[in-house]
């Protein structure tokens, strides 16, 4: 009969010791805190089951991160899914035994029974709970094998620590941090951890195995580390804080071009949502012909292909954003690209429109950031916006961005690849360079670009381990 119950809203109920655990509906979380937290967690579903007139499916995780798939009934019933008739259960199915015998007895809602213990039934406040302590991963010192480590930074790595294959770190902006993720050894799935700029492990969490690669993003105006999963989309305040949840709508996929996650829904629900207040909010209808580029908090920007961008947001009015034009400037040609607080455009030359002039506005004002100089008109096709996170530098192809001075140098073939340390990395020619902010050029023989800097060191990763390169 499960499998007619309809997944959403998702609920999860995590115990933590004897007498924490959490139960996340949709995302929204409850922690509790009692003698008997099993019973109390699956009183707290069967009122929401109650409420929504049908059963709920539901997973039972244990903290040693065991988890077993359950159907809560309106009237207090559990049934446990044996997906294993193999595997040796927990406690639960004996727990779920307990209490479907207490309600039938009683004749009375799971509520007045099983839960008696919970007094008058008023909340108990408590302190949040915390993530549960897991043995960190092995953290050591080691020289960087194939010595090609990004100029400033010798082979040397003050830390190194195994990561999962297939999946990269991720710093901080502020280089305060630095998250990866790696093999749980006590289950089939994975662990995401935290480091500081030095090594020291700040907390860590058990994942799903289909987790993908951690990225650091805002949420609600804060700076929070996320993941998503195929259904999930899970973001982590810090100072060992639990994560929150927010199921995800079938086929949903979600980009974190922006400041803040953007989710793009498919088929039938074509549209977007951003998450505000802990929950998904759908986008409103866009202006014809329009393309969401990116999310900042709980809004979008949208652009036409010839202009103007938009900034649409839920319960509010659309916003539209004109832009600076050039000088010598005829008409917008193309909105390229976007990236936090930037949006590229290509103008026409007024005097030959089959020359454009490429541009840099700001997203908030449409005022002119930097422009470059005149192209022939399809010479920009290839070219790959690389910016710097900290917003001191970017390259736009050929044109180097100094975006504290608005200065820019043109490097005729040059392809940027990434920007870190106050370095561009890229190819000129067959040649791989690195162009310092002053425009000097450094020919590198072998490089391994760097992910980012955490304090004075280094992010690499060689073989599925990071490395934490000492500065020169």
């Amino acid at each position: 009969m499960a499998e007619k119950i309809p997944s959403w809203p998702k609920v999860t109920i995590r115990l933590y010791d004897d007498h924490n655990a959490e139960v996340k509906i949709a995302g929204r979380s409850h922690p509790l805190n009692n003698s008997d937290p099993r019973a109390a967690a699956l009183q707290l579903v069967a009122e929401q089951a109650a409420q929504l007139g049908r059963p709920m499916k539901v997973t039972a995780v244990e903290a040693d991160g065991a988890s077993w798939p359950l159907v809560v009934h309106p009237d207090g019933q559990v049934d446990a899914i044996d997906t294993n008739a193999g595997k040796q259960k927990p406690i639960w199915p004996i727990i779920l035994a307990m209490v479907v015998a207490v309600v039938l007895l009683g004749g009375t809602a799971l509520y007045l029974t099983v839960f008696s213990k919970l007094g008058d039934h008023k909340p108990v406040a408590t302190t949040s709970p915390k993530l549960p302590s897991l043995a960190g991963p092995e953290v050591r010192a080691a020289d960087f094998a194939p010595k090609s480590q990004p100029l400033g930074y010798t082979a040397h790595a003050d830390w190194t620590v195994a990561i999962a294959k297939d999946t990269t770190p991720a710093v901080r902006p502020d280089g305060t941090e630095v998250a990866i993720l790696v093999p749980d050894p006590d289950s089939s799935g994975l662990k995401v951890v935290v480091f500081d700029s030095k090594g020291k492990v700040l907390w860590q969490d058990k994942v799903p195995r289909d987790a993908q690669s951690p990225v650091y993003t805002t949420i609600d105006s804060k700076v929070v580390l996320a993941l998503t999963t195929r259904d999930t989309l899970y973001y982590w305040e810090g100072d060992g804080a639990l994560p929150k949840e927010i199921a995800l709508p079938d086929g949903a996929t979600v980009q974190f071009f922006g400041k803040s996650p953007l989710i793009m829904l498919q088929g039938e629900q074509a549209g977007a949502m951003v998450v505000s207040g802990g929950a998904l909010k759908a986008i409103p209808e866009t202006p014809l012909l329009s393309t969401i580029l990116l999310a900042e908090g709980d809004r979008v920007l949208v652009s036409q292909y010839n202009g103007p961008i938009y900034w649409v947001q839920p319960d509010k009015p659309l916003t539209t954003v004109a832009f600076e034009k050039p000088g010598g400037a005829g008409q917008i040609k193309q909105v390229k690209a976007a990236s936090p607080d930037y949006v590229l455009v290509l103008w026409t030359l007024a005097k030959d429109p089959s020359q454009v002039i490429p541009v840099v506005h700001s997203t908030a004002s449409g005022k002119m950031v930097a422009e470059c100089h005149t192209q022939q008109e399809h010479d920009t096709d290839d070219w790959a916006w690389v910016p710097d996170p900290k917003r001191t530098a970017a390259a736009w192809g050929e044109c180097l961005i100094n975006l504290s001075t608005r200065k820019i140098q043109m490097v005729p073939g040059f392809r940027p690849l990434s920007l870190t340390g106050g370095f561009i990395y890229g190819t000129l020619g067959s040649n791989t360079v690195a162009i310092s902010s002053n425009w000097k050029q450094y020919p590198l023989t072998a490089v391994t670009r760097p992910w980012g800097i955490a304090g004075t060191h280094a992010i690499v990763v060689y073989n599925s381990v990071l490395y934490a390169l000492d500065i020169k």
